[in-house]
């Protein structure tokens, strides 16, 4: 296998990864148009905290899909079945989304937080069945562990690329073109998804082993029912025993900081004075980068010292990276500054180094993108190689559903945590205390990795492999 470094840049020009680079931004675009940027727009319109942190609950979308991931494993998509089981899927999902974010723009919030909301659920049911094909497509269509490799880290690059274009850039357009249209437009942006769909190859290997699983047992018969629900359950617990209770508990913590802290993020840009336009250009710009530097360390220390050894760093990354949002809330009063338009691009950066307050914003920024980029493509990456072929989609709907869950429901009360701090800390006092917290609830899991570590070094002298 040629591995220089030309070799290497090459294959990420292969057709299946760089498809494979338009889903994941396709996966990421309706996810904080639904969580976080949702929240900036309603707190734009004066919406409490409290609201804002509750309305965060139609994110647990996302935590209940593999409640049916069974029935997308084993059934094609009504009406766009022709195109393939993974393909149909996808498309009649992206199709949902874009719809339903263009529902949203239309209503907006003075229609009501009901009606609004009812789309915005609409919106997170459609995504996290999109997450769910395009996981399975992901795993299925990779050749070897390397491949798997390459094109989550390709996943990872379009996930962040969309995560910055919803965080960042869409600020920018609602300062100058309102929140209604920006939703809009970033409803039709989905059809960039749809066209890497109708490019996309059907996985055909998996559909021969799921094929042959229907032909000896199809999906209306008891025993076919029963492994298309329970089978996928069954394997995983069968392959990794009693450990696989400790995989599920360190998963379901990983991602905590990042998921409580979110609906509390963009509200908090709003109270301390920063404008639309400064959050945008510098999360679009120095943000991105550091995104970028993150996925790729993240990958790098996984594929050169293991999954673990990944996940317990990505862990640390991720909670300092939380926590330093308390230094923003201690240290930047009201920020009044020109837009970042009227400059050039030195007379940007100028204003960035010299201002103390924007200064300590973007290195803020920095470590928040490096480290949930760093934690995030480890996490990924591992929860991959514990899937089997023939269950992909639901195996992995289960993990991920056991990654978001805990944070999903937490963060609903994060804006109730910070508006009593408030009382008797101050809102700025109490942002801090929040950040804080919300960084250190990520450390057990961090402590769990280390176990599974140590029981992984136990499992090879014995010779019995797990995933490292």
């Amino acid at each position: 296998m040629n591995t220089s470094p030309r070799a290497s840049l090459r294959a990420y020009f292969r057709p299946r990864v760089l498809v494979m680079l338009v889903l994941g931004f396709s996966s990421g675009l309706p996810f904080l148009l639904v969580g976080n940027t949702f929240g900036y727009w309603l707190r734009d319109e004066g919406t409490t905290l409290t609201a804002i942190g509750f309305l965060s609950w139609v994110g647990i979308a996302y935590s209940l899909k593999f409640l049916w991931a069974p029935l997308i494993d084993r059934v094609n998509a009504p009406l766009l079945g022709r195109l393939g089981r993974r393909r149909g899927w996808m498309a009649l999902a992206q199709i949902a989304v874009a719809a339903a974010l263009i529902a949203m723009a239309l209503v907006g919030t003075k229609a009501g937080l009901g009606l609004l909301g009812a789309f915005t659920l609409i919106v997170a049911f459609a995504s996290s069945t999109q997450d769910i094909v395009i996981d399975a497509w992901r795993i299925e269509s990779a050749e070897s562990g390397a491949e798997l490799g390459l094109l989550t880290s390709a996943y990872q690059f379009g996930y962040r690329i969309a995560l910055i274009a919803t965080d960042a850039m869409i600020l920018i357009a609602a300062n100058h073109l309102g929140w209604p249209v920006s939703y809009a437009l970033y409803g039709v942006l989905m059809s960039i998804g749809l066209v890497a769909t109708l490019v996309a190859a059907e996985p055909l290997r998996a559909d021969a082993v799921i094929s042959e699983k229907l032909a000896k047992a199809p999906l209306r018969s008891m025993n076919g029912l029963f492994d298309a629900i329970i089978g996928p359950f069954l394997v995983f617990f069968r392959t990794y025993g009693w450990l696989a209770l400790l995989m599920l508990a360190a998963i379901s913590l990983y991602r905590l900081p990042d998921f409580v802290m979110g609906p509390m993020a963009n509200p908090f840009y709003h109270d301390i004075g920063l404008s639309k336009d400064w959050v945008g250009t510098i999360r679009a710009s120095i943000g991105l980068i550091a995104s970028f530097a993150g996925i790729a360390a993240g990958g790098f220390w996984a594929l050169r010292f293991g999954y673990m050894s990944a996940l317990i760093v990505g862990g640390i990354l991720q909670a300092l990276a939380v926590a330093g949002f308390a230094s923003l809330a201690l240290f930047s009063s009201h920020i009044n500054l020109s837009p970042p338009f009227a400059m050039t691009s030195g007379e940007l950066l100028h204003v960035i180094f010299v201002n103390p307050q924007l200064r300590l914003f973007a290195a803020v920024m920095v470590g928040d993108n490096f480290g949930i980029s760093f934690a995030g493509v480890a996490l990924v990456s591992y929860m991959s190689s514990l899937t089997s072929l023939g269950y992909t989609a639901t195996q992995y709907a289960l993990l991920s559903s056991t990654y978001t869950s805990a944070g999903k429901i937490m963060k609903g009360f994060s804006g109730v945590i910070v508006e009593s701090l408030s009382a008797g800390h101050g809102l700025m006092g109490a942002y801090a205390i929040f950040f804080v917290g919300a960084g250190l609830i990520g450390l057990p899991s961090v402590l769990l990795f280390v176990l599974l570590a140590l029981q992984h070094r136990a499992s090879r002298r014995a010779n019995q492999p797990l995933p490292s």
